[in-house]
């Protein structure tokens, strides 16, 4: 087959052209915040117009198109459907054992203000594993221990998204980061140092916009100095490490601290007045059908909930294995198996300005089932389900019941990745991102949100950095402006954004059981992205143009 050159201004007219592409992305969010068509549905519907639009706007090969469109979709089930999967089996053999219940007394043994565990569960343990794994794990997790722990379907899912932003830049072992240094061509050390001067300002604010989020303004100022120890022990690592250390381990160690700080405040403070709703402080329906809380039982030992945090204490360490480079090379040597797709790999090629110059794009997935974090998901699983004493037949039984849980979860999720990838492969991502450049002096802003809308629309701040940090490059060079701030400002921008994307909101709302009401996490998130995004906007306007914090940027 020969080559097809990505166009970018299909109709000869900027305006049209941005219209063109920027209709699969409205018609997705459009049908998912409508609530009349369930999310899997609303995501097939919009993969199939965005095919259309491929195919007979953006002028790509429809041989290739759907190739693009299948690829997608196979990296949508492995690695991210994979990690849900497992991570909800996980959780089910832990209510089903009764470790839960007890790590609920342990909790509410800390702090009984659910507030506070919102910053110990969602902010800090949340971080915790968008460090060592990403890809949805931290929503996953934190979803499903909120949800445990009686907040409402609501409040779970979506405090979750909103508390996993602040980490994102650095999740996976520094992904992002390697992933915008392939980009841009610059050292990813530099880049890591400039997103770790942007986004401890935001882990500053965050513990307390989470805490606003859910229980208002009054509810957020009677527990400020928890917010300010959780915030201020999360952002100094994370400064110091990514300019001082490495951008690799930023998050993991930043929120190991913030815990043992915040646990340690625990001990001396508590707020004058215990907030113990698990519903959010605005009309919150999600909590109507669920039973009441069970009532706390006797007081456990010590050992007893040692036992009970075992399952994952056991997952914490085996994917903070599973995320060394160490292990994914040795796991990756024994079982990594490459699969170009034919049709597609080395035939589409990306032009300039997107890229510095034409550039063949490869198709390659490699099944590096062995190092995914689901697979070390599962062995937590199974190591957690040997210590808990189940019998083989009733785990197999149990997962069979999962699967069938998420199964509408994952077929959405293929859809969305699928989604993602074709408009990467036929320029329509691109097509938007030159709007956004097209910006003038206004760029730092507008090329901040350029990450931000990367992110929602594929899911992951890697893909957003990849996808546009070239663009980002360019156009910087062009104005006269820091290409390495820019380049930065799209990963931490495109942070923003993760709460919004149509798989996280999935895999929040499979974490926490409440299938279908898509729509409502993300009509309660929506605003909340923007406005945060459009903070980062401003700092990066800042640091472009204004005295002191031009002195931040490096070059």
């Amino acid at each position: 087959m020969e080559v097809w050159s990505q166009i970018y201004d299909p109709f000869g007219n900027t305006a049209v052209s941005t219209l063109a592409a920027a209709i699969p992305a409205v018609l997705l969010l459009g049908l998912i915040a409508s609530g009349k068509i369930k999310v899997h549905l609303a995501a097939l519907v919009a993969l199939a117009a965005a095919v259309l639009i491929a195919i007979f706007a953006f002028t790509m090969p429809a041989g290739m198109a759907l190739r693009a469109t299948a690829f997608g979709a196979v990296i949508g089930l492995f690695p991210i459907g994979w990690i849900i999967l497992n991570v909800i089996f996980l959780y089910r053999l832990t209510v089903e054992n009764g470790s839960f219940d007890i790590i609920k007394q342990s909790i509410a043994s800390v702090t009984p203000d659910r507030r506070l565990q919102l910053l110990l569960i969602a902010f800090c343990f949340g971080a915790f594993f968008e460090g060592a794994a990403g890809f949805g794990t931290p929503v996953a997790v934190t979803g499903a221990i909120l949800m445990g722990l009686g907040f409402s379907p609501l409040a779970a899912a979506g405090l979750s998204l909103i508390a996993n932003t602040a980490p994102v830049a650095f999740g996976a072992l520094g992904t992002p980061i390697q992933g915008l240094a392939t980009a841009t061509g610059f050292d990813p050390y530099i880049l890591g140092a400039m997103v770790g001067r942007q986004l401890p300002f935001f882990s500053v604010i965050v513990p307390f916009w989470l805490i606003w989020a859910f229980a208002g303004w009054r509810g957020m100022m009677q527990v400020w100095p928890a917010a300010l120890v959780c915030g201020v022990s999360f952002a100094i690592p994370q400064f110091l490490i990514s300019n001082y250390i490495n951008p690799w381990i930023v998050d993991i160690g930043a929120s190991v601290i913030a815990m043992a700080c915040l646990i340690g405040f625990f001990r001396f403070w508590q707020p004058a007045e215990l907030w113990t709703s698990p519903r959010l402080r605005q009309r919150d329906d999600s909590a109507a059908t669920m039973p009441p809380p069970k009532p706390l039982g006797p007081k456990v030992s010590t050992r007893e909930t040692l036992r009970a945090w075992a399952p994952w204490i056991i997952l914490c360490v085996v994917i903070g294995i599973w995320g060394t480079d160490q292990f994914k090379r040795f796991a990756n040597s024994l079982f990594a198996p490459a699969f170009p797709v034919e049709g597609l790999h080395q035939l589409v090629q990306k032009m300039p300005p997107v890229a510095l110059e034409p550039l063949n794009e490869g198709a390659v997935f490699t099944f590096t089932f062995l190092s995914y974090s689901g697979t070390g998901i599962l062995v937590s699983a199974i190591i957690a389900a040997i210590y808990m004493r189940f019998p083989i037949s009733r785990l197999i039984a149990a997962y069979w019941e999962t699967l069938k849980i998420v199964r509408y979860s994952l077929v959405t999720i293929a859809a969305m990745l699928a989604l993602g990838t074709l408009s990467r492969y036929s320029g329509v991502d691109a097509t938007l991102g030159l709007a956004f450049a097209a910006t003038g002096f206004f760029y730092p802003f507008f090329g901040t949100l350029l990450g931000w809308l990367g992110v929602a629309l594929t899911g992951s701040d890697t893909a957003s950095n990849v996808l546009f940090g070239g663009l980002q490059r360019v156009t910087s060079e062009q104005l006269g402006i820091s290409p390495i701030l820019m380049g930065a400002a799209n990963s931490s921008g495109g942070v923003m954004g993760k709460m919004i994307d149509a798989q996280s909101i999935v895999v929040a709302s499979t974490a926490t059981g409440w299938f279908g009401h898509e729509s409502s996490i993300l009509r309660f998130v929506f605003w909340h992205s923007i406005v945060l995004a459009s903070l980062v906007g401003v700092l990066v306007m800042l640091q472009a143009y204004v005295w002191p914090f031009t002195a931040m940027v490096l070059e």
